[in-house]
């Protein structure tokens, strides 16, 4: 096709995405402002519109007049179709997997979560796969979504994906996840599905609705079982040339780290270390008799409490997790660097330790907080993965998730 042919066409597409843009974030619009905040004619404005509403995704609302006498016809008012079908965000864990489903205005409309059966470590590929389709299909079920509403996938996995969406091969585990999930598991539906690192996604779900918002530079590291950190540089998300920006799999070279433990199971091992030492600790009340596994919510709960041999379990991981940041703010120098994941409520304990540590550790350290996204933060990033994807194909794609042509 000669580019005098395609000039058109890709100029309808540039004015489509232009008022979309505006729409998605302006709330009820008239033609006026989208003519004052896209620099387009009247007459284009108009045009994109109606082509617009016809096609579904925005919706024309009744014009109501201002009180007294008003002349001529009263402004057309439009907005942003936010049902005009659905984005999937999905957590893939080792354990469990997350869904949530969110219209086209980022809303969460439903929430559903499913462990996957027997020792997770060891389940079949073909168990995570029915687990995973099970989970979206009970999700879409009770939000009253038909599969066809569906436009966008996004699917977060614990293990490195490289910018192309693809899952690297040869790290950890990578086999775990390579089940084909953008071309078998939903072939008959035709989901577009996009793969992210959790961590990323972690990340974008920060900077989307947490406290990271309007942050340019910003690492969030996933502290639970094992670290693993997304990072944002000058509002875009790094991932290197394969994948591996922020997989911090080398911390057994840091001096007073040693491994990519997390804080979870570092208050777990050290909880159980206590109580096979036979010290004497409140973890061993949480705990009860007749065993030495400790779960990290008790060790916690006893710090809580001021147990000595608890608090001096976190002070241990405080001063861990504190060199790890001290690495990452030496090499990238984030403005703010969030805890997150499951352990992020606990982990406000180690603020305090960790914000006196660090100014030995770097020069210029950066502000640490917590998350409050909970556990649910990669299934949020994947929702963002899942809108984005939509907003910038949006005028290539109907309602129905089907290809449209723009001609």
């Amino acid at each position: 096709m000669s580019s005098s042919a395609s000039t058109p066409q890709v100029l309808r597409r540039t004015n489509l995405k232009a008022v979309l843009d505006v729409m998605r974030n302006g709330g009820t619009c008239t033609g006026t402002d989208l003519i004052d905040r896209t620099g387009l004619t009247r007459a284009t404005v108009i045009a994109v519109c109606d082509d617009l509403v016809r096609r579904g995704w925005v919706r024309e609302l009744v014009s109501e007049r201002n009180g007294g006498v008003q002349k001529g016809r009263p402004a057309r008012r439009f907005e942003f179709n936010g049902e005009a079908g659905c984005v999937l965000g999905l957590d893939l864990g080792v354990a469990t997997v997350t869904a949530h489903v969110a219209d086209l205005k980022g809303t969460v409309l439903g929430r559903a979560a499913q462990r996957i059966p027997g020792r997770a470590a060891e389940a079949t590929s073909s168990a995570r796969l029915e687990t995973i389709t099970a989970t979206v299909d009970r999700v879409l079920q009770d939000a009253g979504l038909p599969t066809t509403a569906v436009l966008a996938v996004g699917i977060g996995v614990a293990t490195v994906v490289d910018r192309h969406g693809n899952i690297a091969g040869g790290h950890h585990l990578s086999s775990m996840f390579d089940l084909g999930l953008q071309t078998e598991v939903w072939r008959d539906r035709a989901w577009p599905v996009l793969l992210e690192n959790d961590a990323n996604l972690a990340a974008l779900a920060e900077r989307w609705r947490g406290i990271g918002q309007g942050t340019q530079d910003l690492a969030v590291m996933l502290a639970g079982e094992r670290l693993g950190t997304g990072l944002i540089e000058s509002g875009r998300l790094l991932h290197g040339s394969n994948g591996g920006a922020g997989d911090v799999g080398s911390l057994q070279l840091v001096e007073g780290v040693g491994s990519q433990d997390g804080i979870a199971r570092l208050a777990r091992h050290w909880g159980t270390q206590a109580l096979e030492e036979d010290r004497p600790t409140l973890i061993r009340e949480l705990v009860g008799p007749g065993t030495t596994r400790v779960s990290a919510r008790y060790v916690f709960e006893a710090a809580a409490r001021q147990d000595a041999v608890a608090l001096e379990i976190l002070d241990k991981i405080a001063r861990r997790i504190a060199r790890v940041i001290a690495v990452l703010g030496t090499f990238l120098d984030p403005e703010l660097v969030v805890l997150a994941g499951a352990v992020a409520d606990s982990a406000a304990a180690l603020l305090p330790t960790i914000n006196r540590e660090l100014p030995s550790l770097t020069e210029r350290p950066p502000r640490v907080e917590v998350s409050r996204l909970g556990d649910g933060i990669v299934a949020t990033g994947a929702l963002r993965l899942a809108l984005d994807y939509v907003e910038e194909n949006m005028p290539s794609l109907t309602p129905g998730g089907q290809p449209a042509a723009v001609g």
